[in-house]
C-alpha cells in the first residue's frame, strides 16, 4: 500500500504550510498558574530532611569541574558548583533550579495538549496530571539529572509535535538544541533521537529522514554533546561500564520488572489509564495521523529500556507526552459521559494530587516517616540523616589512639557516603574521605602510607581484609531516626596493616569494589 501523502513529503517541506491537523486549542493562562503553584510549592519544601545522596555527589564533582564524569556530563555538577558559590551550603537554592524545571514541565505537557488539540479544559486536565506526577515531583524535589532530563525531553517533544502538526521541517533546529544541550547532562536524549527516528521511519513522513532542517538539527545536537563525546572517547568510555552495571541490577530502579511496574506508577497509578489512552489515540485516531511518529518513538524506547536493562525511568518524559493525549481523549470522554462520571473524575484527581504530596514530597516529619513512604519513594530515605551518619563517623574516629587519629583516612562504599563527609566532616575534625565508587576514583586515593583506615558502607568485611591485615568493626551508623534507608544501621570498622601502597590496588581494585 503506498504511503498517504503528507504536507511533509512536497517538495517545499521545511517551508509552514498550512496545518492538516486539528488546530491546536485556544490559549489559556490556567496551566501557567498551575505550573507556578508546583515551583512555589516546591521551593517552599526545598530545604526540608536534607541532602539527597547525589546532589552531595554533584557538589564533590562540582570542586572537580570537567568537560565529563564516568556517568554524566559536566552540566548538573556545574550548576551545583554555582549555587554552592553563591550561597555555600544553602538547599533551597541548590534546588531552585529542580523547582524551576518542575513548574516548566507542567506548563510543557499542558502546551502539549493544546498542540494536540485540546481545549482549555484538556490543558487544564493535562497540566494538573502532570502537577501530581511522580516523575515530575520527585525529580522537581531534588536537583539531579533527571529533572535536567525531563526538560531536555519535554523540549525536543514539543518541537517535534510543532513540527508535524505545521509541516514545518525547521522546528527540527529546536530538537537538535535541545538534545545537544541534554547531551550536556547525560547521554540519554540520544535515545529520545533514535526514538523519533525510528517513529517517523515506521509512521512517517519518511520524507523527513533526508530533509536539510532535520539533518541539520542532528549536526547541532552531535556538535553540542561533542565536548562531553570527547572526554568519554578519552577516557575509554567509561559510563559503558556504568550502563553495564546497572543492567546487572546494580543500582535502584534498575531491572526489567522494575522498569514495566514504573511505568504504571511513576505519573501515577490513577493517571495510568490516561496516558494509555493516549498512546491507543496516538496510533488510531484518524486526525492524529500525523502523530503516530510520536506515539512509536515511547514503543521504542521503553523496548531498547527494556532489553537493555537500563532503568525504568528513563522514558518517563514521553509517558508525560502520552499524558498530554490522554487527557484530550479523557476531556472528550468526560463531556459525553454523565455527571457521576465526571465526579469521578475530579475524586480521583483530588486523591492522586494528596497521595503524591504524601508520598513524593517533605511533607510529613523526618523522624515520624512511615516504612511504606520509604518502600514507594526510595529516594525520601536518601535525604534523611546525613549529619547524623557523620557523627557517627566522627565517634569512631575519637575513639582511636592519638598516634592513629592524626594519620587515619575514611573510605566509604559509596558517592553520597563520600559527599556527606565533605559537606560535614570539616565540623567534626574528620579527615579526608576516599571511594572508588563512580568519578569519586577519579578525585583522589589515599596516600601510600595511610595504613588505618575508617571504613563505612561496606555490609561485609571480606574485600576491606584483602588489603588490610586487620579489620575491626568499631561501632554502627545511627542515624537516630526510624528509616530505612542504605547507610542506617550499618557497620563502620576500622582496618590497619595495609596490605600493599595505595597507587597499587586503586585503580585495579578499590574502585571496581565500590
Amino acid at each position: 500500500m503506498a504511503e498517504p501523502v503528507t504536507d511533509l513529503d512536497r517538495p517545499d517541506a521545511g517551508a509552514p504550510t498550512a496545518p492538516t491537523t486539528p488546530p491546536p486549542g485556544p490559549r489559556t493562562a490556567a496551566p501557567w498558574l498551575v505550573g507556578g503553584a508546583v515551583t512555589a510549592v516546591l521551593l517552599l519544601l526545598a530545604g526540608r530532611y536534607g541532602y539527597h545522596r547525589d546532589e552531595l555527589y554533584f557538589l564533590l564533582c562540582g570542586r572537580h569541574l570537567d568537560w565529563g564524569y564516568v556517568d554524566q556530563g559536566p552540566l548538573v555538577p556545574a550548576l551545583a558548583r554555582l549555587a554552592d558559590t553563591v550561597a555555600p551550603g544553602n538547599l533551597v537554592l541548590l534546588r531552585t533550579p529542580s523547582a524551576l524545571i518542575g513548574g516548566a514541565s507542567v506548563v510543557l505537557v499542558a502546551a502539549l495538549a493544546r498542540e494536540f488539540g485540546g481545549g482549555r479544559a484538556a490543558q487544564v486536565a493535562a497540566a494538573v496530571l502532570a502537577a501530581a506526577a511522580g516523575v515530575v515531583l520527585a525529580a522537581g524535589h531534588l536537583l539531579s539529572t533527571t529533572t535536567v532530563d525531563m526538560l531536555v525531553w519535554l523540549v525536543a517533544a514539543w518541537c517535534a509535535v510543532r513540527m508535524l502538526r505545521t509541516g514545518d521541517s525547521r522546528w527540527a533546529l529546536g530538537i537538535g538544541l535541545a538534545l545537544g544541550v541534554g547531551m550536556l547532562n547525560k547521554l540519554l536524549p540520544a535515545l529520545l533521537g533514535v526514538g523519533l527516528l525510528a517513529g517517523v521511519l515506521i509512521a512517517g513522513p519518511r520524507r523527513l529522514l533526508r530533509d536539510r532542517w532535520v539533518l541539520g538539527g542532528a549536526g547541532i545536537a552531535v556538535l553540542l554533546a561533542l565536548p562531553y563525546l570527547a572526554w568519554q572517547a578519552v577516557h575509554g568510555f567509561p559510563q559503558l561500564s556504568v550502563a553495564s552495571s546497572i543492567a546487572d541490577g546494580d543500582s535502584s530502579y534498575s531491572g526489567r520488572l522494575d522498569a514495566v511496574v514504573l511505568q504504571l506508577i511513576i505519573i501515577s497509578p490513577f493517571a495510568t489509564p490516561v496516558w494509555i489512552a493516549g498512546l491507543v489515540a496516538l496510533l488510531r485516531r484518524p486526525a492524529w495521523a500525523a502523530y503516530r511518529a510520536i506515539g512509536w518513538a515511547w514503543l521504542v524506547v521503553f523496548a531498547i529500556v527494556l532489553l537493555a536493562g537500563g532503568k525504568g525511568y528513563y522514558d518517563a518524559p514521553l509517558l508525560l507526552v502520552l499524558t498530554a493525549t490522554g487527557a484530550v481523549v479523557t476531556v472528550d470522554w468526560a463531556r459525553r459521559g454523565t455527571a457521576r462520571a465526571r465526579q469521578a473524575l475530579l475524586a480521583a484527581a483530588a486523591l492522586m494530587v494528596a497521595s503524591s504530596a504524601v508520598l513524593l514530597l517533605p511533607t510529613l516529619p523526618a523522624d515520624r516517616l512511615p516504612g511504606f513512604v520509604v518502600e514507594v519513594n526510595y529516594d525520601a530515605g536518601e535525604t534523611i540523616g546525613w549529619p547524623a551518619f557523620a557523627d557517627s563517623v566522627a565517634a569512631v574516629h575519637r575513639g582511636l589512639p592519638p598516634q592513629e587519629r592524626a594519620r587515619a583516612v575514611v573510605l566509604t562504599g559509596n558517592y553520597g557516603e563520600a559527599g556527606a563527609l565533605a559537606r560535614y566532616g570539616p565540623a567534626r575534625d574528620l579527615p579526608r574521605a576516599y571511594s572508588g565508587h563512580n568519578s569519586m576514583a577519579r578525585f583522589g586515593r589515599p596516600p601510600d602510607d595511610a595504613d588505618v583506615v575508617i571504613a563505612v558502607g561496606w555490609e561485609r568485611p571480606d574485600q576491606l581484609r584483602g588489603w588490610f591485615t586487620e579489620v575491626t568493626e568499631a561501632g554502627r551508623v545511627d542515624q537516630r531516626v526510624d528509616v530505612d534507608n542504605d547507610e542506617n544501621g550499618g557497620p563502620i570498622f576500622v582496618c590497619r596493616g595495609l596490605r600493599r601502597p595505595w597507587s597499587q590496588i586503586w585503580d585495579s581494585e578499590v574502585s571496581h569494589a565500590s
